[in-house]
């Protein structure tokens, strides 16, 4: 009889923790697909003033329809949208954070005509195949996907969000927390009027803590909560030549090779381990030995991640994967001169350029950082300018450089052992009867800063869609099991109690 009793207790609290039963989380996933379909078939490019225009409309009549008040507020680009439950005072505040927007797409890139015309296919001896969508029966495949711009990188999450709701809502839940949600509208152009919008709508966006639901869960597939990610700041470094390309039979040997002197400046700013030997690039640095045994506990394959990158020996910035990310890095996203492949030309060019970008922890400053990369290129006997240089300054100086900087986004970490990371924690695992993934710092940038700093609360990542989303490139998808794996997180978090 006692153990009748305790099964009974265990079943009861099964169903008070998730919503109802598989058949109502599949039926709700079915209803997701759908709402995604229509969400993503609107462009989204932040470029594009009207499609931003059309992603407001019909973000206000989604949410509206689940009870929420919502505002579309201006900014200095493109508007962020708004959305609140009605607030009740004693209630602690969750404000999440995702975006609307999307990258740029190049149709001609992709396994489909239309990048905003979502395709459902299937794993076919390794190749994904298209299927109608009619063969989406109540009994979903959660192993089938969905490929099209956004269906991961934010619109798939914003769309389990609402679900979540809808499912609180036939349950009868009573939400213990006021919600709040912010979408930005040119995420992926960089963010640029953010930081200034949280100080103007500082009160309206005020909360106990910030969730953010962007990026990829762990590569395991676990549960994840990330602590923080690195901010980014960006160099444009452009050498000088001959004014003109020259032909490189007559003034090779004489005329200053531009490429040569960016390659040699560059391949000083590392060593060979790939480590910056800038002075005081990494200054401020340390890791504890309770920090590296969160670190560690992180679940990584060093061996899976070489052989998914295609590579012998990583750098050694770090002793491992995880280390590595707690240090600011210096990369050459992009570096050019002259022409290659068949338009190669036997010229001396007139110009290269590399374009730098550096990801930073919370230990470092952008603009610090910055000023170090300056300063060393000076002292390589580079003349540093702002612009393209004056014919006087050519004449006049062996070693020409123009150096451009982009912004800063600032980086952010949350204390491990903050109360709301350990809810968070606490209800995935429940959620998923799994051990969470905790992440101390992700090497990408969300422009979450302006939050922590103005509104001076903690912040936390939980991602929601599969790893191998193909997130700013061709062929973006989402894993119709992780629209499931979304609603029932939302779900969790948003039924349980501090």
């Amino acid at each position: 009889m006692k153990k009748l009793f305790t099964l009974i207790t265990i079943i009861c609290i099964g169903i008070m923790a998730y919503p109802q039963t598989d058949i109502a989380i599949k039926s709700q996933v079915r209803h997701a697909i759908d709402e995604l379909v229509q969400f993503v078939a609107i462009p989204n490019d932040a470029l594009e003033e009207a499609d931003i225009n059309r992603n407001l409309s019909w973000l206000t009549t989604r949410f509206n329809d689940r009870g929420f008040n919502t505002s579309v507020l201006p900014t200095e680009g493109r508007p962020l949208f708004f959305a609140a439950l009605p607030m009740e005072d004693d209630k602690p505040t969750i404000l999440f954070y995702m975006h609307f927007d999307g990258q740029s797409v190049d149709p001609a890139k992709w396994n489909q005509s239309n990048p905003y015309k979502v395709e459902l296919k299937s794993l076919e001896n390794g190749v994904f195949t298209s299927r109608p969508f009619d063969d989406l029966q109540e009994d979903v495949n959660y192993d089938w996907r969905l490929f099209g711009r956004s269906t991961s990188d934010d619109k798939g999450p914003i769309v389990m969000l609402l679900n979540a709701i809808d499912l609180l809502q036939k349950d009868n839940k009573e939400i213990p927390f006021n919600i709040k949600v912010i979408l930005d509208g040119e995420e992926e152009k960089s963010s640029k009027p953010l930081p200034k919008a949280v100080k103007v709508y500082k009160d309206l966006l005020a909360a106990d803590f910030l969730i953010i639901n962007d990026g990829p869960v762990h590569p395991s597939g676990s549960p994840t909560v990330v602590y923080g990610c690195r901010g980014i700041t960006s160099l444009s470094l452009t050498t000088y030549g001959p004014e003109l390309p020259q032909h490189s039979g007559h003034y090779g040997n004489y005329a200053p090779n531009p490429g040569f002197q960016l390659a040699q400046l560059l391949a000083g700013m590392k060593d060979a381990d790939g480590k910056v030997i800038i002075p005081g690039f990494y200054k401020g640095i340390e890791i504890d030995e309770a920090t590296m045994a969160v670190l560690k506990s992180v679940p990584d394959d060093d061996s899976k991640i070489k052989e998914h990158l295609a590579i012998n020996t990583p750098d050694k910035v770090g002793g491992f994967y995880q280390e590595s990310l707690q240090y600011p890095s210096l990369n050459i996203r992009g570096l050019g001169s002259g022409w290659i492949g068949e338009k190669a030309r036997t010229i001396v060019p007139a110009t290269a350029t590399a374009e730098i970008d550096i990801r930073l922890v919370p230990e470092s400053d952008g603009t610090t950082l910055k000023k170090l990369v300056r300063s060393f290129i000076k002292e390589q006997g580079f003349y540093v300018t702002d612009s393209i240089p004056t014919r006087e300054e050519r004449l006049n100086y062996p070693r020409l450089i123009t150096v451009k900087e982009g912004p800063v986004t600032d980086a952010f970490r949350t204390d491990l052992k903050n109360k709301y990371g350990d809810f968070l924690v606490r209800s995935l695992a429940n959620a998923f009867d799994k051990e969470v993934v905790q992440i101390r710092i992700m090497g990408g940038t969300v422009p979450i800063a302006p939050f922590v700093n103005e509104l001076q609360i903690p912040a936390f990542i939980v991602p929601m869609v599969n790893p191998d989303n193909n997130q700013h490139s061709p062929n973006e998808n989402l894993r119709i099991g992780q629209l499931a794996y979304g609603i029932q997180a939302f779900y969790q978090i948003l039924s349980n109690t501090l």
